[in-house]
C-alpha cells in the first residue's frame, strides 16, 4: 500500500465525480432494490435489469414475494446465474421480512438475511439513502483500489477495512465511486489512464502500468 499519499485528499476528485451518482441496478423502491441486489450476484446488473420488470409484475411487493415459495421463484429467474440458491434466499428472506416496511436499515440486519453479504448491505444503505456502515468493495474495486494503492490484496473484507482505515466516515462512498471508475474508465485491459482523475496518484499509472 502507499502510505506516502495523503488519501483524503486524493480521493476528493473521484467523490466529486461519482458524487450521488445512482447505482446501475434500475430499481424503484427499496424492495425492489433488495431483490435486485440478491440476483445480481455474480450476474451482471445489466441482465438483472432486464429479468426484473416480469419478476415485479409477479411479485410487487415483499408480502406477495413471501407468499410464494422458492419452487415459484425459481421458475422467473431460471436464467439468472445462481438462480436455485437465489430462490431459496429471497424466499426465506421474505417469510422473515413479511412486509417492505420490515426491511432492515443497518447493517448488521441486513447481512443477517439469508443471500446479503457486506458489499450487498453497503449497497442497500448507500441507495436507501443511509449513513454509511462500510465501503462498498464489488468486483470493480478489489481490481481498481490496489491498482490505485489505496489498498492491497484480493480479499474483499481486507480491503474494505484498509480503506475504512484509510479515509474518514463522510468519504465511505469512495467505494461506489471506485466501482464506477473501474466499470467506466478503469478497465481490465486497455485502461483509460490519461483521462483519469486519479492518474497524479494512481500506483498502476505512476509505475509505468506493469
Amino acid at each position: 500500500m502507499t502510505k506516502e499519499i495523503n488519501w483524503p485528499v486524493a480521493i476528493k476528485p473521484l467523490l466529486k465525480k461519482y458524487s450521488g451518482k445512482k447505482h446501475p441496478l434500475e430499481y424503484k423502491n427499496v424492495y425492489q432494490l433488495v431483490v435486485m441486489v440478491v440476483l445480481s450476484a455474480q450476474d451482471s446488473d445489466r441482465h438483472i435489469n432486464q429479468v426484473a420488470s416480469e419478476f415485479f409484475e409477479t411479485f410487487p411487493d415483499m408480502k406477495a414475494l413471501s407468499k410464494a415459495g422458492a419452487d415459484i421463484i425459481s421458475r422467473k429467474i431460471g436464467d439468472v446465474r445462481n438462480f436455485g440458491n437465489k430462490a431459496k434466499w429471497l424466499s426465506e428472506m421474505a417469510e422473515k421480512i413479511k412486509d417492505n416496511k420490515n426491511i432492515p436499515k443497518n447493517l448488521e440486519e441486513l447481512i443477517a438475511l439469508p443471500g446479503i453479504g457486506r458489499k450487498s448491505a453497503n449497497v442497500i444503505l448507500r441507495e436507501s439513502g443511509l449513513p454509511a456502515e462500510g465501503v462498498i468493495v464489488d468486483l470493480h474495486v478489489a481490481r481498481v483500489a490496489p491498482r490505485l494503492g489505496i489498498a492491497s490484496g484480493t480479499d474483499p473484507k481486507k480491503i474494505e477495512k484498509q480503506i475504512m482505515d484509510i479515509l474518514p466516515r463522510q468519504d465511505w462512498d469512495a467505494g461506489m465511486a471506485i466501482s464506477f471508475l473501474g466499470r467506466e474508465t478503469c478497465r481490465p485491459t486497455n485502461p483509460k489512464c490519461d483521462a483519469c482523475v486519479m492518474n497524479s496518484v494512481c500506483a498502476y499509472y505512476n509505475n509505468g502500468r506493469k
